[in-house]
């Protein structure tokens, strides 16, 4: 699997135009605009109160927009939200599976739910079946599931009646680090097929498998393309520092001159600076000053998490509460 690269994309399956969202005075959703190509695995992040959730239920029909236009799968999110509703594939990271139901009831009840005819019904359970990896488990209690093979069923029960395009909301909160990678395998599998993945995540190495990331902050969208360009669009340096306490020497960096933030990475330090050759001599006497031995500091190809941290500080920052 392959991540992160640009990807060959025909027509637009949802186009975004100036979506405003108000509850009240607050201005929930600002002037939004994007689109995502057919067969696009499209990544939607954003801290907490950025926007992504009012953004979503916009465009999936479940709320009408304050202003602006869109478009999913070529119906109108004004006019044709029931339609909408019936025509896309959507899972969140609260599964509406039934827990009290086998696999097998579970999979037969969303084939009804969702319309497939009945003639194709045994073929799609089939499919889902073998999708997911969930033949050993068609007898078994849905509630008695570890959380991965759940995470499996629910996918599959969303794409049943094959919709051309699957929303994804925070699929895999919760879920270890080796089930989230066979979900992205089953991603990319639809995504080959023609599907529109739209995927809300908050975790940093999920971004990376979209062909294209929309950042959004404060309500409006701050950057949009792929992971690889965002890396290089970074202005400022980034170093990496691995110390014995990560914690403390942060702590330690803040209001350093020359230092534009300093972050925990893992079991390392990435601290953002003004000029690596200036910021490198700042970094290290900072950190001597204050009782650090510096095994290693160097400068480093930015990530995803450093491109997200930048955008939201140089947009205000993330809402508070």
């Amino acid at each position: 699997m392959t991540g992160g690269a640009d990807h060959a994309v025909s027509e637009a399956a949802v186009v975004a135009r100036g979506l405003s969202r108000a509850f009240g005075d607050f201005l929930a959703v600002d002037d939004v605009s994007f689109s995502v190509h057919r067969g696009e695995i499209f990544g939607f992040l954003g801290p907490n109160g950025a926007g992504k959730t009012t953004t979503i239920r916009m465009l999936t029909g479940l709320i009408e927009p304050t202003a602006g236009e869109g478009r999913v799968a070529g119906l109108d999110i004004r006019r044709e939200r029931r339609a909408i509703k019936r025509t896309i594939g959507y899972m969140s990271q609260l599964f509406s599976l039934y827990g009290d139901l086998t696999v097998a009831e579970n999979i037969r009840f969303f084939s009804r739910l969702y319309g497939v005819p009945r003639a194709r019904r045994g073929e799609r359970a089939d499919w889902v079946v073998e999708m997911a990896g969930l033949t050993a488990q068609l007898d078994r209690r849905t509630e008695t599931l570890p959380l991965g093979f759940k995470q499996r069923l629910a996918l599959g029960c969303a794409v049943l009646h094959e919709p051309p395009i699957l929303f994804l909301d925070e699929p895999t909160s919760g879920v270890d680090p080796g089930a989230r990678r066979r979900f992205w395998d089953l991603i990319y599998a639809l995504s080959e097929q023609g599907t529109t993945v739209f995927v809300t995540t908050h975790y940093m190495e999920e971004a990376e498998y979209c062909h294209r990331l929309a950042l959004m902050n404060r309500g409006r969208l701050v950057a949009l393309d792929t992971p690889s360009r965002l890396r290089a669009q970074l202005a400022q340096p980034v170093l990496e520092v691995v110390v014995d306490d990560p914690p403390r020497a942060c702590e330690a960096l803040h209001d350093t001159p020359g230092v534009v933030e300093a972050a925990l990475f893992g079991r390392t330090l990435h601290v953002m600076v003004d000029d690596a050759r200036a910021g490198t001599e700042a970094v290290r006497a900072r950190l001597a000053a204050a009782g650090h031995t510096v095994h290693r500091l160097r400068e480093v190809e930015p990530s995803l998490e450093d491109v997200f941290v930048a955008r939201v500080r140089a947009t205000g920052g993330a809402v508070v509460g």
